[in-house]
């Protein structure tokens, strides 16, 4: 990727939060290093997911913080209110918000839910998202725990610290550490297994949707 003058904006399309933590924090932590302003869409709260007892924005409070470590400020956090597990019904409603992301935001490079994603959420994010985002660079991230196939095809070499702030940003989700891809061992052991493909030491991987040179 030249993460040079032409990827200015980056958009990341978290059908939940903390999807684009778990999918891409590294890559993130290493936009922001390079001088790109990311900006991150979520969108859903995921009520009905919370631990009993939680407070409606537990969530929310997390992702802010989980962000936070991969230097995305609050201002850049635009959260939207669909019910988790009905974006199905909903989506017409959030291509019209894409769109309006699009027009708002203007992004060089958009990283979002891959094609073979299983989750009923992540496909129309993904499927909605191209139809919004298909004149951008697009990239799908991987969730090894939603594909039963995945085209790693494009690399994302990531340095010690940037892996360690995707870590922490994890971390923040205290909602879901009963999540066996929490783990800091299973987080980092991944990044290595990519970075063996391309001959670093950490990587992440993506699925190319669309790459504009």
């Amino acid at each position: 990727m030249n993460l040079g003058p032409d990827i200015k904006t980056a958009l990341v399309l978290a059908p939940h939060p903390d999807d684009g933590e778990f999918g891409c924090g590294a890559t993130l932590r290493r936009l922001r290093d390079a001088g790109v302003e990311v900006w991150y869409a979520a969108f859903s709260p995921c009520l009905e997911s919370l631990p009993a007892g939680s407070e409606p924005d537990r969530l929310w409070n997390e992702l802010t913080r989980a962000l936070g470590h991969l230097g995305i400020s609050p201002e850049n956090i635009l959260r939207h209110d669909f019910a988790v597990r009905y974006f199905p019904r909903d989506r017409q409603a959030i291509l019209e918000t894409l769109t309006q992301l699009k027009a708002q935001l203007r992004p060089d490079l958009v990283l979002m839910p891959n094609s073979q994603d299983l989750h009923q959420d992540h496909q129309v994010i993904f499927q909605e998202g191209l139809r919004a985002f298909k004149h951008s660079r697009l990239l799908g991230y991987e969730l090894p725990w939603n594909n039963l196939v995945f085209r790693s095809d494009f690399h994302m070499r990531v340095t010690e610290d940037q892996l360690d702030a995707k870590v922490n940003a994890v971390k923040e989700y205290e909602s879901q550490r009963n999540r066996i891809y929490s783990d800091r061992d299973f987080l980092i052991g991944l990044a290595r297994v990519r970075g063996v493909q391309v001959g670093a030491e950490y990587a992440e991987a993506f699925e190319t949707i669309r790459w504009i040179g």
